[in-house]
């Protein structure tokens, strides 16, 4: 009977251990956060989604964890648990009592919600995540780091984008009670404070994972593979980290150049690889819709503005008999502000987070049919108009480059192409105003609109 027993509890041991594993519980968790209250909160949702989609691709051997804020949208809720796989840990936004400081930055009011991840006490380890992280390989060794593990991207300072950690109750409540005391913080936000309360990382040692799977005890400095910083990449347009795997790449820095971000390729080239890692996971669906609405637009309008020159350019060269240098003057500078205008409008109206080829297309689209109102309104020939146009993807085609040996003799030739194109945009600026002030000269011979008879000279323009 004792025997029976045995097996009896070893059969149900297994049973549960396979029910759980469907379930996706782990010992360890791959965790990140999410709040709102910043223009780009759509925007890091979608960082965040391609991060844990790409962690899944990688096959981890862990949970997926995201840390939310209570009004974090229920259909992006719902998205990250039933699509991606995650468990959303609901969490009320810590007060940031750092917000008088003067070097403070209100984008990061609410990062101290990071100081979450240690009071995920049902796992063994966390690996905390920035949503700026792109994997290449699989991390699961990072489990078997100690208490706190991180990478120092500055050679003093260790980053909080990527550490592992082991979540313990008692630090998260210490935590909250420096906070409220008023812990010192260079920053005012999760770097700082956290740098502050693990002080002496610098003289830990380096983790090396045991080759016997267990897990370490203590604090140890993480090899900077771990957390390759994208400016080593761009100086020679290739990898050269020396310490640990090429596992994971970060992209701190200019908040407007983060990969996601169509216009940040091919200004910073590793902008593609991010792309190509949402193109193989979760893809564009929720963008191509409203690309082709504003490629049918673009389109439409070019067709409109060609069709309707005649009364374009009378309305806008309609005189009146009373300040006719005033009204030259006005026209000038609509006709400028329109071609401005042409070149400035589709940049905000492309969906941010697109690829870039479809981006840069729809924007260069967006600008040639713009420009088209400006040419056939006010009567300019098309290649001044367009040489801005023809310049923008001239410097496209010499960043994308895929020849250059290293990134000084990348930047050294966009600096050139740059010098270059200069006088020829002046010449074209020159060329638009001397055509509109010939004219605007003829056009003041013109009667006024509903006027039924018209010089026989001019008729050719309409």
């Amino acid at each position: 009977m004792g025997e029976r027993r045995r097996l009896l509890s070893c059969l149900i041991f297994l049973v549960l251990n396979v029910v759980c594993e469907g379930k996706g519980v782990h010992r360890n968790a791959y965790a990140t956060m999410m709040y709102m209250g910043t223009p780009r909160d759509y925007e890091f949702y979608i960082a965040t989604r391609v991060m844990l989609r790409s962690l899944v691709k990688l096959k981890v051997d862990a949970d997926l964890v995201v840390i939310a804020s209570m009004d974090v949208p229920l259909h992006w809720v719902q998205a990250l648990e039933q699509e991606d796989g995650a468990q959303v840990m609901k969490v009320e936004n810590l007060n940031n009592p750092y917000r008088s400081q003067s070097n403070f930055d209100w984008r990061f009011k609410l990062t101290l919600n990071k100081l979450y991840a240690w009071n995920l006490v049902d796992y063994d380890r966390v690996v905390m995540l920035d949503a700026d992280n792109l994997f290449i390989r699989n991390t699961d060794e990072l489990f078997q780091c100690g208490q706190f593990c991180a990478v120092f991207i500055n050679p003093c300072i260790f980053h909080t984008g990527l550490f592992v950690l082991q979540p313990s109750k008692a630090i998260f409540n210490d935590m909250i009670h420096e906070l409220e005391v008023g812990r010192s913080n260079p920053d005012g936000a999760d770097q700082g404070f956290i740098g502050s309360y693990f002080p002496d990382l610098l003289d830990r040692p380096m983790f090396h994972p045991p080759s016997n799977g267990t897990k370490l005890d203590g604090a140890y400095r993480l090899p900077l593979g771990y957390q390759m910083d994208a400016s080593y990449y761009y100086l020679r347009l290739r990898w050269s980290v020396p310490c640990g795997p090429n596992s994971v790449i970060t992209f701190p820095g200019a908040p407007w150049l983060k990969p996601w971000y169509w216009w940040s390729w091919p200004v910073l080239p590793l902008g593609i690889q991010w792309h190509d890692q949402r193109r193989q996971t979760l893809g564009y669906s929720a963008e191509l819709p409203l690309v082709l609405i504003e490629a049918v637009f673009y389109l439409g309008i070019m067709a409109v503005a060609r069709l309707a020159r005649p009364d374009l350019s009378k309305l806008c060269y309609r005189r009146e008999e009373k300040s006719i240098f005033f009204m030259q003057t006005g026209f000038k500078l609509i006709a400028i502000w329109s071609i401005l205008a042409a070149y400035i409008v589709p940049f905000f109206l492309v969906p941010h987070t697109i690829h870039p080829l479809i981006g840069w297309g729809l924007y260069l689209l967006g600008a040639l049919s713009l420009s088209c109102i400006a040419v056939n309104a006010f009567l300019l020939p098309i290649l001044p108009i367009l040489t801005p146009w023809l310049g923008i993807f001239g410097a496209l085609l010499v960043m994308a480059c895929p020849w250059y040996s290293n990134g000084v003799v990348r930047a050294l030739a966009t600096f050139a192409y740059a010098f270059c194109c200069s006088p020829v945009l002046w010449m074209a600026f020159v060329k638009i105003m001397s055509c509109l002030q010939v004219s605007l000269e003829r056009e003041a011979f013109l009667p006024r609109l509903g006027e039924n008879s018209s010089p026989s000279g001019f008729n050719k323009l309409y």
